[in-house]
């Protein structure tokens, strides 16, 4: 399969897509990476920009897609299969429920979905169950939109934080392809 693999601003999550990227590679897809800015720009604690996007870049043997400009291809020319968001911000969650389309990520999505094909969503954020549960239950009720199962990953510290299954998100894409939502989503 030729897989869309958008990364947003969870950087302290981005370990684990980088695992699960790498897995998409060793199975043999073809793994175009797109970043949002904030991803292609931003040094964090977790991380240099730049050598994420050399690591990405070398996994993948392809150039990152980091514009509006370099994502809208990708869609008329169908030039993917699914498109999986790893992780998916609240932020970003926003934006596709809203039909914002301003950064690489969201003009992907939006590029994927104008053609019928599934948007795999791995979200990641500390306000799934507050402000950004509506823009949660819109795209659980979207076509095409195919959520990795996810949990409150720490109830206790982080009472609204949602937080994606990660070894799931192979089964979800795959599943998502042939139209099928894994259950259950909220583990």
């Amino acid at each position: 399969m030729n897989i869309g693999f958008g990364l947003t601003g969870s950087f302290c999550t981005h370990s684990y897509a980088i695992e699960v990227l790498k897995g998409l590679v060793d199975r043999g897809h073809n793994v175009i990476p797109i970043v949002t800015d904030m991803v292609y720009n931003t040094d964090t604690r977790f991380g240099k920009a730049n050598c994420l996007i050399a690591e990405l870049e070398r996994l993948t043997g392809n150039t990152v897609v980091n514009s509006v400009v370099t994502a809208e291809p990708l869609g008329p020319n169908n030039m993917i299969d699914v498109f999986a968001i790893v992780p998916c911000t609240s932020n970003t969650l926003s934006k596709l429920a809203n039909a914002i389309t301003d950064n690489a990520v969201t003009m992907t999505a939006k590029a994927i979905m104008r053609n019928n094909k599934p948007v795999v969503v791995a979200i990641a954020t500390n306000d799934g169950l507050g402000l950004s549960m509506p823009n949660l239950a819109t795209l659980m009720n979207s076509k095409n939109v195919y959520f990795v199962p996810f949990h409150q990953d720490n109830f206790e510290k982080k009472p609204k934080s949602l937080m994606a299954k990660w070894e799931l998100t192979e089964r979800t894409i795959e599943e998502a392809v042939k139209g099928n939502q894994i259950q259950p989503v909220l583990c």
